[in-house]
């Protein structure tokens, strides 16, 4: 009654006869900035009280004044060591009460403005890296669908395999060749990058790109120079960023190598094995899967089994022989993706 006699005048008081009203307060929700407990109480002493507080996150950060008629130096040590933020003995003088309030309520006032500016702050940073990653996924895109304009007939090209090689480094994430390169965050990096493989037919003059038939010797050198051109474009934007960021850098590598085979006998380098980047051999299989199950300028697209066979057979030849068992195995759920993504979307 005295203390609430002398803090009711500038807040407002809530007073609780017992430990176990007090928690019930607290419990109940009230916007509580401070807590003034007295240490010798019937039932639920203050200490009891206090430990109960500081098992709920919330209820910890209120600020507990113990109020106590022991007033030995090792009372205070051990009251302040158990979590109370201030010590007063009895009898309370006013203003030493009134000092210590006003003490406890404006630094928990100013670490509620804190806490609040670090919460805005934290939103405006998510915000922005959301609207960056926005940003940067629609330029990929934008970049991926240019290219497509020079070769109309790939259609849902860019989905489909973006898909697929998802869907690849999903499956091989816990396959212990693999692991250690497919975290979550190269997953990320390389989905997004996925579209980019075939940027560099911008390149590629028309006659070559659109002809409907067979491509002669010369022409087909002409084509193949694409992955070279996309990779030497991807580089010359990464030189004109300060601090690239990092799909580029498995962007340059699907471009440049997503044409090698396992066995060698790719271009534009004829790396073999292992030797080939993993995001490469991903995009080798993807692109292939795609390209028989697609219709072309030059032929129609390959029926789902036709296609399997074809894969089957460029195991170990073509592709890694342990993405396309992996491919194989889980066949139906790539057909899924195809066919989710048809020329007619």
């Amino acid at each position: 009654m005295v203390l609430r006699e002398l803090l009711s005048p500038y807040y407002r008081v809530l007073a609780a006869p017992s430990g176990e009203i007090a928690l019930r307060i607290v419990v109940r929700g009230d916007a509580i900035d401070l807590i003034l407990l007295d240490v010798m109480m019937p039932g639920l002493d203050g200490y009891e009280v206090l430990r109960q507080l500081q098992e709920n996150p919330v209820w910890a950060a209120i600020p507990i004044i113990f109020l106590t008629s022991q007033s030995r130096p090792d009372d205070e040590r051990h009251g302040l060591q158990a979590g109370a933020a201030d010590y007063i003995t009895k009898p309370v003088q006013p203003v030493v009460v009134l000092a210590r309030v006003r003490t406890q309520l404006q630094a928990k006032q100013a670490r509620d403005w804190l806490q609040n500016q670090n919460a805005a702050l934290e939103a405006e940073v998510n915000r922005r890296m959301q609207e960056n990653d926005l940003t940067q996924q629609v330029s990929i895109r934008a970049l991926a669908h240019l290219a497509e304009t020079r070769d109309p007939e790939t259609g849902q090209h860019i989905l489909r395999t973006q898909g697929y090689v998802q869907l690849l480094c999903k499956l091989l994430q816990q396959h212990p060749r693999f692991s250690g390169t497919l975290t979550d965050s190269y997953i990320d990096v390389l989905t997004r990058s996925a579209p980019l493989h075939d940027i560099g037919k911008v390149g590629i003059p028309d006659h070559v790109l659109r002809k409907p038939g067979p491509l002669t010797a010369e022409e087909r050198v002409v084509m193949q120079t694409h992955a070279k051109l996309g990779c030497d474009a991807l580089k010359s934007a990464e030189c004109d960023i300060q601090k690239p960021p990092a799909f580029l850098s498995l962007a340059k590598e699907v471009a440049l190598y997503h044409h090698e085979k396992w066995d060698g006998t790719g271009y534009p380098t004829g790396l073999a094995g292992e030797n080939i980047p993993l995001s490469a051999r991903l995009m080798a299989l993807a692109d292939v899967f795609d390209a028989l199950t697609s219709r072309r300028i030059y032929r129609i697209s390959m029926s789902f089994d036709d296609a399997r066979v074809i894969m089957q057979e460029g195991r170990g030849q073509h592709f890694d022989p342990d993405v396309a068992d992996i491919f194989l195995a889980h066949y139906a759920e790539f057909v899924a993706i195809a066919k989710r993504y048809t020329e007619s979307d």
